[in-house]
C-alpha cells in the first residue's frame, strides 16, 4: 500500500478538487528525467538547479577526461530527485500557503481520495467544542478562611 500526503489549499475552499494528494515514495519519472519532472510539478527553481547541476557535472567530466565519473555524478542528481522529489513538492506547497491535512494509506489514488472524503466528513461531524481538561482559574471558588473540620493547616497557627 502506498502512503499519500493530503495537502489542502489556503482558505479551505469547499471545492472537491481543491485537495492535492502527493504519493510518498520513489518517483521513477523524477529519476529518469529530473528537470522535466520538476517542471511538470511547477518547481521552477529546482528544475533550473537540477538542469544546471547535471550540465556542469557532464561538462566537467568531459573536460577532465572522466566521462564515466561525470555521468555517475549526473546520475546522483537524478537519484536525489527520484528520492526527494515528492518532499520538494510538499515543501513547495507549504511555501504557497497550503497545509497538511494528514496522511492516507491506499493502493491507488482513487482509493486515497475516497478515504480522505470519508475521514474529512467524519471529522466535520465531530466538530463539537472540546471540553477543557484544566479549568479556568476565573471560575474557581474563593479560598475559605474559616475553621474547617479535620487535619487542615491553618496559616499563622502552630
Amino acid at each position: 500500500m502506498a502512503i499519500y500526503v493530503v495537502m489542502e489549499p489556503p482558505g479551505r475552499t469547499e471545492k472537491p478538487d481543491a485537495t492535492t494528494f502527493v504519493r510518498d515514495g520513489f518517483s521513477w519519472l523524477g529519476f529518469l528525467v529530473p528537470p522535466l519532472w520538476l517542471l511538470w510539478h511547477r518547481l521552477w527553481i529546482e528544475a533550473a538547479l537540477a538542469f544546471v547541476a547535471m550540465a556542469v557535472l557532464s561538462l566537467l567530466g568531459e573536460r577532465l577526461g572522466l566521462a564515466l565519473a561525470g555521468s555517475l555524478l549526473s546520475l546522483l542528481v537524478s537519484l536525489y530527485v527520484g528520492l526527494e522529489g515528492q518532499g520538494m513538492r510538499i515543501a513547495a506547497l507549504r511555501r504557497r500557503g497550503w497545509h497538511e491535512w494528514g496522511v492516507v494509506e491506499a493502493d491507488r489514488l482513487d482509493d486515497a481520495d475516497i478515504r480522505y472524503a470519508l475521514e474529512a466528513d467524519a471529522d466535520a461531524d465531530d466538530e463539537a467544542p472540546v471540553p477543557r481538561i484544566v479549568p479556568d482559574a476565573a471560575h474557581a471558588r474563593p479560598a475559605q478562611m474559616g475553621i474547617a473540620l479535620g487535619l487542615n493547616h491553618i496559616p499563622g497557627k502552630p
